[in-house]
């Protein structure tokens, strides 16, 4: 049992525990979450001061990559998640940190709440104290819930700009990053974190996650549209990528000195990543730079093993990029690895480039943003397939390559069925696509290849012709010569 401000949570150990606690017909609510998420943090504070306020339900919390079977069961793709369950069924879910929908949802599957009503006092953190309420209306604003809150206390007297030039000057180097240095949410954070340990300089940070408006006005404040940004003494010097070649050639050192930042030399740089011996170390970094985009994941793309490796894998494809993926269920050395070499302690881990860019949560808020395409861009990585490539793509999918209708096993018109006997009689292995599942290639095709009809049969990217040409083409017994050539 683990007991939080009075509150008390069970830890699933199983998903037979689950459904003899579900069976038993009591309201249980179940709290899918993570140790790097501080949204998981502080919803689960949350859920444990409303298990208090309902103590009629039974409260379950399960950490959603070590409980794999139970987070499949349920389709959990990202964190904080929230399960409710009444009479041995599912009757509710909640995705995010939104602590006035939990309370809601809470009260209304174990309390006596009126539909459409807000949460009672006591299910909104009564006996959580001003500190909780503080972490709900923040957690509220930042998912764009704060209307479900009572209005904080907590109000920015200045105006946003003066509080930015406050924080902005606030160390002589400050760093607005995601996450904080002990824990970084995104690789390009945390690779400006390790870039000024580097330089043996003491340096100041902000969380953007924690507060909506710094996030969104510096932006506009510094002109810059992304995240981390670094400042020394109030200026400007960049992100990550200018802090990388800065630090690389030395200049960074440099403006340190001349803005008269102190050098702390007693600390040592890190050149290593620590606890990994340089065999290891050398095999971790040739997999990561093996392809331009690599995910580490639990599974194969074809067959992801968890929820968040599979949000991230369709995320990809939906943005039709090319990667390369890691099991990292089948390397237990590279699984333990990698957490050390990257300081990054959950799967999945995406690279690009060789850069680490994060895990679930951060692919898809930065998907969401148009950050990743904007660095997939800078990085130089191709996506967003045209036709013509996509088109390309299938011609060389197979030296000899069939578009019919239908499949080779079943065609769908007699001119498509002749062809595909045609190959078949000269004992030439073939690909097929069916034009008639695909629109957007039925079409395409036409204009790609100047051929109105179809079938359409290709050898090593090179149009053959339709019907008539291979029929022709078996009558003199060129057909089996020219794909064999």
């Amino acid at each position: 049992m683990a007991a939080l401000g009075g509150g008390t949570v069970k830890e699933l150990k199983s998903k037979a525990e689950l459904e003899t606690a579900v069976g038993k017909g009591t309201p249980v609510i179940l709290h899918f979450w993570a140790e790097w998420c501080d949204a998981s943090k502080h919803m689960d504070e949350v859920f444990s001061h409303l298990s208090t306020d309902f103590p009629l339900a039974r409260f379950l919390r399960a950490e959603a990559e070590e409980q794999p079977e139970i987070s499949e069961a349920y389709s959990v793709s990202a964190v904080p998640y929230f399960v409710f369950f009444k009479d041995g069924k599912v009757v509710d879910t909640l995705e995010g940190a939104d602590p006035s929908s939990l309370a809601n949802k809470v009260a209304k599957l174990a309390g006596s709440i009126k539909p459409g009503e807000p949460a009672a006092p006591a299910s909104l953190g009564m006996a959580a104290g001003a500190t909780i309420l503080e972490t709900i209306q923040e957690l509220a604003k930042e998912n764009g819930a704060s209307h479900n809150v009572t209005q904080s206390s907590l109000s920015i007297a200045d105006p946003l700009e003066k509080r930015l030039e406050q924080l902005i000057n606030s160390h002589s180097i400050m760093l607005f990053m995601k996450g904080s240095p002990e824990s970084p949410q995104c690789g390009f954070s945390q690779k400006v974190v390790d870039i000024l340990k580097k330089e043996n300089v003491k340096f100041g940070s902000f969380d953007i996650f924690t507060d909506n408006e710094v996030r969104e006005g510096l932006k506009k404040f510094s002109n810059w549209p992304t995240y981390p940004q670094l400042y020394c003494k109030g200026e400007l010097l960049g992100g990550c990528d200018i802090a990388i070649a800065m630090h690389e050639n030395g200049e960074l050192g440099e403006v340190f000195k001349d803005h008269g930042v102190q050098i702390y030399n007693n600390s040592e740089p890190i050149s290593e990543p620590p606890g990994l011996d340089g065999a290891i170390n050398d095999r971790i970094r040739g997999l990561i730079n093996s392809a331009p985009v690599v995910l580490f994941m639990k599974g194969k793309s074809d067959e992801p093993r968890c929820g968040f490796s599979r949000k991230v894998v369709d995320i990809l494809r939906k943005e039709k990029v090319k990667f390369e993926t890691f099991d990292i269920l089948e390397d237990d050395e590279v699984r333990q690895g990698l957490k050390v070499y990257s300081n990054w302690s959950s799967y999945p881990q995406l690279y690009i480039k060789g850069e680490l860019i994060g895990g679930s949560d951060i692919v898809l808020e930065m998907q969401k943003s148009g950050e990743l395409k904007r660095v997939l861009a800078e990085k130089g990585v191709p996506f967003g397939d045209t036709i013509e490539n996509r088109l390309r793509g299938l011609i060389s999918s197979s030296p000899v390559m069939l578009f019919m209708k239908g499949t080779s096993d079943s065609p769908k018109c007699g001119f498509s069925s002749k062809v595909v006997s045609a190959l078949k009689e000269v004992g030439v292995e073939f690909g097929t696509f069916d034009i008639l599942v695909d629109e957007e290639v039925r079409q395409g095709l036409k204009k790609f290849s100047n051929w109105p009809t179809f079938p359409q049969l290709y050898y090593k990217g090179e149009l053959i012709g339709g019907c008539d040409i291979v029929m022709e083409m078996r009558g003199s017994g060129e057909l089996k010569d020219v794909l064999s050539e």
